[in-house]
């Protein structure tokens, strides 16, 4: 990517981009995530050990309502920024890729690096599940292996291409997949895991709920790639004149 790009420009569309993938995923969270969540409360509340008279400082439908709302449209707005910034890094240096497929590819690697890979080793857990006294170590090693997840994609990255030339695309393709796949397995080997969901919680709803987190962040990074793609598209390669207005080559003649 040379420097007459409008990084700003892209940055602004990023942001767009995410805000409007963030619509999406906000249905899906309150179609999918937020009836999980109410029974997975019931549950709690349900339990002789649950606390009585606490003051609730936001209702539950503020919460699942307008909170839910803002706090998924900042985010969009915010990871839309974010992405914006990587994809103007690895526009042209990825591979003879246009606008949008960069685009996609990049959404989809940082869904891949920064949240699946962390989520197959920590998924996500609705009210009643998990220890109060080992949430600060559960937060430190779900960021732990955020950060695991990025390196070892960019380093996949990287053998890929120093690979490419011997091996081709297709196999260097493959074995970096491999490295990394094989790096990742040996992370949630070596990091402790927690089980700490009661024995009388639901599976069902456990998992649940967790399918439905995962359909959040699919819907949001994957709507992104999809957005941003089109609207990056339009900024880089503008269609001509005459291919926008056909018909002025027919009135002129």
């Amino acid at each position: 990517m040379n420097n007459s790009t409008p990084v700003r420009s892209l940055l602004v569309r990023g942001m767009l981009g995410g805000l409007g993938a963030a619509v999406p995923a906000l249905l899906v969270a309150y179609l999918l995530g937020e009836p999980r969540v109410d029974a997975a409360i019931a549950f709690e509340e349900s339990q002789p050990h649950s606390h009585e008279g606490g003051v609730e400082l936001v209702s539950r439908s503020m919460q699942s309502t307008a909170g839910l709302a803002t706090g998924i449209l900042v985010y969009g707005i915010a990871l839309g920024g974010i992405i914006a910034l990587a994809y103007c890094f690895a526009l042209g240096r990825i591979g003879r890729f246009g606008p949008r497929a960069t685009a996609m590819l990049v959404s989809g690697t940082g869904l891949v690096a920064l949240y699946v890979v962390p989520f197959l080793k920590y998924p996500a857990n609705p009210p009643a599940v998990g220890n109060p006294d080992t949430i600060g170590q559960r937060t430190t090693l779900y960021f732990l292996m955020m950060l695991l997840g990025l390196l070892l994609t960019l380093a996949a990255l990287v053998l890929g291409r120093r690979l490419a030339p011997r091996l081709g695309n297709w196999n260097a393709t493959v074995v970096a997949a491999a490295a990394f796949a094989v790096a990742v397995g040996l992370a949630y080997a070596f990091l402790p895991s927690f089980n700490e969901v009661p024995a009388d919680f639901s599976a069902t709803l456990l998992w649940q709920f967790r399918l439905a987190t995962l359909a959040v962040q699919a819907t949001l990074w994957l709507g992104f790639g999809l957005l941003f793609g089109h609207l990056a598209e339009r900024l880089l390669n503008p269609r001509p004149a005459a291919a926008a207005a056909p018909g002025a080559v027919a009135s002129a003649a």
